[in-house]
């Protein structure tokens, strides 16, 4: 596995926008990540992850103009993220119809929701902005082990 620096951020953008899946520091734990905009970035998070289908990821945004553009934000919901975000807090929100139709909960679910973050930090709001996407982002561990607290780990 190749090891990028932070002052690496245009290598690492590429690799995303390549439909690659990277490894990154949270405010939690270590996580892994892909771009929404693509279906092809989606399925190679899932391979990587070994995710049962059934089961979605997260998404992390920049701030509240990208989980508008992919979740319905009610009155409510508003009042949360304004509380609370950027931080240690996932919304569970309707997924916009729209938003990275290619997938639909593996048709499992009867509503299509979408689980949205916002974390402080400055590096992967960056990354956000030159990708041009948000991102979906779970913890790096294969689906059902413990989740990752070093790189050695992953």
């Amino acid at each position: 596995m190749k090891r990028y620096k932070q002052s690496e951020i245009e290598k690492v953008a590429t690799i995303l926008k390549d439909d690659g899946v990277i490894s990154v520091p949270t405010d939690t734990v270590y996580g892994i990540c892909a771009r929404i905009n693509s279906s092809k970035a989606y399925d190679n998070l899932v391979k990587v992850k070994n995710r049962p289908s059934n089961k979605s990821f997260p998404v992390l945004c920049k701030d509240l103009e990208q989980i508008e553009s992919i979740a319905i934000v009610d009155e409510k919901a508003l009042k949360l993220i304004e509380a609370f975000m950027p931080g240690p807090l996932t919304l569970v929100l309707n997924k916009k119809p729209e938003a990275f139709s290619y997938i639909n909960n593996a048709g499992t679910r009867e509503t299509d929701e979408v689980a949205v973050r916002m974390i402080p930090s400055k590096f992967l709001n960056e990354l956000i902005e030159k990708i041009g996407s948000p991102l979906f982002l779970t913890s790096a561990n294969k689906s059902g082990m413990d989740v990752c607290r070093s790189l050695d780990e992953i």
